[in-house]
């Protein structure tokens, strides 16, 4: 039986990345292949064998004291502990292809070398755009950077790209300044698959060969969304509360437009927003975290979905998946997004961080009839059908495994 080792941090439902590493590893079993799973220590994890070689939890989020700091540092950079684990793992479990997703700063590219040691092709699906930029999203606290493209890792120190901070710039400037010295990402990872043209187009620009790159849409299984055509009231983003994905600019927007706009999800900048919201006046209510089918009925609620992004963004899950509710969504022209928008029949575009032109875009919206908004939810709901379907994106990958020379096992069920 082929064995698929499927990598990732965390081994719950977590983020967009963490969903499409479960569904792949559970699509992939499906098809035949024996799965093996390699993640972190965490609470929610779902349950599975595997979990004893798992690496300990590490959150960086979390208030450590001087020494956990240093060993978590040293960790990002090169985790013998993760290369030990993983190791043992392939003795039990010796993989014929293995599939990372989000990998850095936990178990770090220390395992690289490791699965080309024990012959094992490696496929990553680029979720953030990590392999090219220290801090992987090509943005700071001024906006969007790409200086490390031509010139030294050093720029993330001096204009502490990440999270603001010095001491955690530093960290990943080394981190990333030793595997550009070592070649460890583009020495070691045979196919990267990329859910956005986009993306392909951005790694290129920073020197990556072209023909290592796999465009893969991300997929949604529409079968499993119950879609609600009609429109309410509101205006809706759901997801991570973050200034980086322009929630204060759909704040102001919405408010100018007088459309009531609803946010679902939690996230470090909800009292930010909370403070201009209070400010404004503006009409906006936190729902907090929703998932499952009540997310579910609050997207069937709305009159459309926003997502104001003000970085790079690949393939959004959160529009695909409002589209498979049966609604018409509002994206921001920049990164991956203009892929999933038909401009007009599935949503609108706007340019990214235009309050005016988001008012004016919002505004319209809640004043077009109601049978024309339900019209374009169905478009909605047929293109995801079409374009990010589970099938479009099961050949893909099975062509690739095939390409790299992995035995594809039979279906199971299959006669």
């Amino acid at each position: 039986m082929t064995r698929l080792l499927n990598v990732n941090t965390y081994h719950y439902r977590r983020g967009g990345s963490d969903v499409v590493y479960l569904e792949h590893g559970a699509m992939m079993q499906a098809q035949g292949f024996d799965c093996g799973w390699f993640a972190m220590q965490h609470p929610k994890n779902e349950p599975t064998p595997w979990s004893e070689h798992f690496i300990d939890e590490i959150e960086f989020g979390h208030d450590y004291g001087l020494a956990k700091k240093l060993v978590m540092a040293a960790k990002v950079v090169w985790s013998w502990e993760a290369r030990d684990k993983l190791a043992r793992l392939l003795d039990r479990f010796p993989a014929d292809i293995a599939h990372l997703h989000c990998i850095y700063h936990h178990h770090s590219p220390a395992i690289l070398p490791l699965l080309a040691e024990r012959g094992v092709p490696v496929v990553m699906t680029a979720h953030d755009l990590k392999i090219a930029c220290p801090n992987y999203k090509m943005r700071n606290a001024d906006g969007p950077c790409e200086r490390c493209k031509q010139g030294s890792v050093l720029n993330v120190v001096r204009h502490r790209c990440v999270q603001d901070s010095l001491a955690a710039s530093a960290v990943v400037a080394v981190e990333s300044g030793l595997h550009r010295a070592l070649g460890t990402w583009q020495r070691h990872l045979a196919a990267v698959v990329c859910p956005s043209r986009f993306f392909v187009e951005k790694f290129v620009e920073w020197g990556w060969p072209r023909e290592r790159f796999v465009h893969v849409p991300n997929w949604v299984d529409a079968d499993r969304f119950e879609h609600g055509f009609e429109p309410g009231g509101y205006a809706l983003y759901f997801g991570r509360l973050v200034l980086d994905k322009g929630l204060e600019t759909m704040v102001r927007a919405a408010h100018a437009a007088k459309l009531t706009l609803k946010l679902a999800g939690t996230g470090p900048d909800e009292a930010t927003l909370r403070s201009l919201v209070a400010e404004l006046g503006a009409e906006v209510e936190f729902l907090g975290y929703r998932s499952g089918s009540a997310l579910h009925d609050v997207v069937r609620g709305a009159r459309c979905v926003v997502l104001a992004s003000e970085l790079f963004e690949n393939a959004p899950m959160m529009l695909l998946e409002a589209m498979a509710l049966g609604k018409p969504v509002v994206g921001a022209r920049i990164g991956g997004i203009p892929e999933v928008v038909i401009e007009g029949d599935t949503g609108w575009l706007f340019s990214s961080g235009s309050v005016p032109e988001l008012a004016e875009r919002l505004a319209a919206v809640k004043a077009l009839p109601d049978a024309h908004l339900a019209g374009m939810g169905r478009a909605a709901r047929r293109h995801v059908e079409q374009t990010f379907s589970r099938q479009r994106y099961l050949d893909a990958m099975l062509a690739l495994y095939a390409r790299l020379g992995v035995a594809l096992p039979e279906p199971v069920g299959a006669a």
